[in-house]
């Protein structure tokens, strides 16, 4: 078993790298020569110290002019010319210290340049480091096998070791926990329960664990970051872009002032000392550095960026458009609500939906018995299971012939008012019915994700002026998420085609980011300035082709990405502005005779030492949004956790008040209220209580005041007065039925107490719980039966654009997700 182990988790240790001397070498053999050189002038051997400086100079200047020469051949120009006859110069005027001087510069910038793409690829590097080249298969005889991770496939049932990577997306057979830091930047080890999907690429930090695979090594998500992360390390640091753009000018104007100051004096040293002082250092150091620590830094925040050009981009960047499946919304279906028959048991008819689901891939299956054993209900197991592709499953569950999926025949009164229900607020729905009927159906949504509001606001803080939400689903859904998120416009009904059109004519007005997960989102994503893929959830189709790519579930990281490219490129423009402009008032001087080549070196020196020392502040600062303290983080967590069971409540809540409304002199009405109004009191008022006395103290330094949770606190206030009101007429009924002049005002306060709770939620999740670096909390459901749903859902597969509709052309009714119009 240890053998094994150490055959499928890499010998080298990620994060551990050693220096490599090669890189240094250049540099330290030039400085020693130039010193070399100095002592053997000190010591009365002028002719000896200068052919070591002169020795110094040719050494730089081959290498440095072929590199130019191939550039020229190219049909290239960029400031490498400027070194190149800086160093020629000295050679010629005999200003041999000088030419070593320049010599040393070049080789720290070329150093200097490769340590900080090492640097800077880091991570990317340590993910190659760390790929599982084979795994261990469980055999039909129960044996256990290593074989090559290409021969994986979906289904197979592996084992994963104490220390192993996870090879494959796929469903945990045990409980298990696991080191996600590699692929979501999640310090903190994590805790996954058996059935749940893990993605490829996290590490087994427990006991060994069985996993079904659910894809193939080739289409996990760990497969997609790893492509990315080789074409990322395999691309030059590109200072390029930024720097030429500078050289274009720059080049030029040294070039006419060195002839001018030679023309003028006769004295051809005032232009060797011209071009000593222009030699562009700011832009061949202070560019790169800063760039490449933007790479770094978006990298260790779950930011896959191919290059420094795509980087530079993002922080030029003025107008985003962004797909609405998967990207705004979570991307997968949950249960927002579960309607019955009159008379009939919620929990029964998810029961035994759930149960005829349970041996479904599909989709909304998936998404059935999630919210089953989320209940803690008991599933029982089906027999004689059939599925009709465009129609559901049928199965028989305890004796009763179940079928899930499309409602055949004319609807009852009560089914008829669900799918209106349902077509306003622009759910799937999901029918259960037997023998005798229709039981009950389950509403499906694609929730909103609870941090897309703040990260809308993020970026236009950001510089963003413009947003755009591309989808193809319906007009009604698309306004309803885009009001939700804060966007500028939403374009429904967009088939691929059509948002390659927008794209396109975006880019045309300003540089356009586009981002999108889905397969139908590649073209877009190609034709964008910047394509950013949610490659967390597989779709490595779109990650293929994109710019950069979010390896962690969370929308909030694209803000932090373009945060950190506008700071990165800010300081590199402030670098190379500076530099160049004490570069240029140094080329006055030295065209006038007032600062000869060797003082012009030292002089240049010293610019370097200042705009590198600027440069490296690309290193931290520029994001908006403060760290989470750990004790914060696990209040976060534990909070967050607890909305299911107050979202549960808030289910009760609501059948209480249509029952209420409906039949307030039913035997079974004031005993439901009270029950309601029991749980209200011992699960939601200490809840809220918990967070008035802990969490909302604790929020005042992240969100940078206790004023900012002074609303959610009024909201506290709301609630406990409408939960008093309650027990007020609980009060006044006693033991008989309530009055009729009491329904109103009851009435009033279950249904406020309805909206406040929900909005209240809403708001917690969307301000609060999304500054959890960790998975954020899932988004409201209108009867809480879902609760939140993590990352790791969404990020093994299941989208529901990737899936086969079952329910075919049914609009709501349709067993397929309604949305996307995918």
């Amino acid at each position: 078993m240890r053998r094994e182990q150490r055959e499928c988790v890499p010998e080298r240790p990620v994060g551990r790298h050693r220096v490599d001397w090669r890189e240094w070498a250049p540099l330290t053999l030039l400085t020693l020569a130039v010193l070399l050189g100095a002592a053997l002038r000190l010591a009365g051997r002028r002719g000896a110290g200068d052919l070591v400086w002169a020795a110094v100079t040719l050494v730089a200047l081959l290498p440095a002019a072929w590199a130019v020469l191939r550039q020229l051949l190219r049909r290239q120009f960029g400031v490498d010319v400027i070194a190149v006859l800086a160093l020629a110069g000295a050679l010629v005027v005999r200003e041999y210290l000088a030419g070593a001087v320049i010599a040393v510069m070049v080789a720290t910038g070329r150093a200097l340049e490769t340590y900080a793409q090492r640097r800077a690829t880091r991570d990317l590097r340590a993910l190659l480091e760390r790929a599982p080249r084979q795994a261990r298969r469980r055999t039909a005889d129960g044996r256990i096998e290593v074989v090559p991770l290409d021969r994986v496939a979906a289904g197979d049932r592996l084992l994963v070791g104490p220390g192993d990577v996870v090879p494959v997306d796929g469903t945990l057979d045990a409980a298990a926990t696991l080191d996600e830091s590699a692929v979501t930047g999640e310090s903190q080890l994590v805790d996954r329960g058996i059935g749940e999907q893990v993605a490829s690429g996290v590490v087994n930090a427990g006991a060994a664990v069985g996993l079904r695979a659910t894809r193939s090594a080739a289409e996990s998500t760990y497969a997609g970051i790893v492509r990315l992360a080789e074409e990322a390390t395999a691309r030059k640091a590109p200072m390029v872009r930024l720097a030429d753009r500078y050289a274009a000018a720059f080049v030029p104007f040294t070039l006419l002032l060195a002839g001018l100051a030679w023309l003028l004096s006769g004295q051809f040293v005032r232009a060797v000392a011209v071009l000593v002082v222009a030699t562009p250092c700011p832009l061949l150091l202070a560019t790169p550095i800063a760039i490449v620590s933007g790479l770094s830094r978006v990298a260790r925040r779950g930011v896959l960026v191919r290059d420094g050009g795509s980087l530079e981009l993002l922080g030029r960047a003025r107008t985003l458009l962004v797909d609405k499946t998967g990207t705004l919304t979570a991307g997968k279906p949950r249960a927002a609500e579960t309607v019955v028959a009159p008379g009939g048991d919620r929990d029964e008819v998810l029961r035994l939906a759930a149960s005829v689901e349970q041996l479904s891939p599909h989709v909304l299956a998936v998404a059935l018995v999630r919210q089953a054993r989320e209940r803690g209900l008991a599933l029982a197991e089906p027999s004689d299971v059939t599925e009709e592709p465009g129609r559901g499953a049928a199965g028989r569950v305890d004796g009763r012939r179940v079928r899930v999926g499309q409602l055949a025949g004319d609807p009852p009164e009560w089914a008829r008012l669900a799918r209106e229900r349902a077509e306003l607020a622009g759910w799937s729905t999901v029918w259960v019915s037997d023998e005798h009927g229709p039981l009950g159906a389950v509403l499906l949504e694609d929730p909103v994700r609870p941090d897309a509001r703040r990260t809308v606001r993020r970026l236009r803080e950001a510089g963003l002026t413009r947003l755009v939400m591309l989808t193809g689903d319906r007009p009604r859904t698309a306004d309803q998420v885009a009001r939700a998120v804060g966007v500028d416009e939403a374009l429904a009904q967009c088939s691929p085609q059509e948002k390659v059109a927008r794209v396109k004519a975006e880019s045309a007005r300003a540089v356009t980011v586009m981002v999108g997960d889905g397969v139908n989102d590649a073209p877009a994503l190609a034709a964008a300035h910047v394509g950013v893929a949610m490659g967390a959830t597989g779709a490595t189709a779109s990650a293929d082709v994109a710019d950069a790519v979010l390896t962690v579930d969370r929308l909030d990281r694209l803000a932090d990405a373009v945060e950190i490219a506008r700071y990165a490129r800010r300081i590199a423009v402030q670098s190379a502005t500076v530099g160049m402009g004490l570069a240029v008032l140094a080329m006055l001087f030295a065209a006038a005779g007032r600062l000869p080549p060797v003082g012009g070196a030292f002089l240049q020196e010293g610019i370097d030492v200042l705009v590198i020392l600027n440069a490296l502040r690309a290193l931290g600062g520029g994001l908006r949004r403060r760290d989470v303290p750990p004790a914060t983080r696990e209040l976060l967590d534990r909070y967050a956790g607890e909305h299911a069971r107050v979202r549960d409540v808030l289910g009760r809540l609501r059948d209480t008040a249509d029952l209420v409304a409906t039949r307030p002199e039913a035997p079974e009405c004031l005993p439901a209220l009270r029950e309601t109004h029991r749980r209200l009191t011992d699960e939601v008022l200490p809840h809220e209580s918990a967070e008035e006395q802990q969490l909302y103290p604790a929020l005042a330094g992240p969100l940078g005041s206790a004023e900012a949770t002074s609303t959610m606190s009024r909201g506290h206030v709301e609630i406990r007065r409408l939960v008093d009101r309650i027990a007020a007429h609980l009060a006044q009924a006693a033991d008989g039925p309530l009055r009729p002049d009491q329904v109103p005002d009851l009435l009033a306060n279950l249904y406020g107490l309805d909206a406040v709770l929900r909005l209240h939620l809403a708001q917690e999740e969307e301000d609060y719980f999304s500054l959890n670096p960790a998975d954020p909390a899932g988004g409201p459901g209108t009867d809480g039966r879902a609760g939140g749903e993590s990352a790791r859902d969404r990020a093994a597969g299941g989208r529901a654009d990737e899936k086969g509709a079952r329910g075919g052309p049914g609009g709501a009714d349709a067993h397929g997700a309604a949305d996307d119009g995918r």
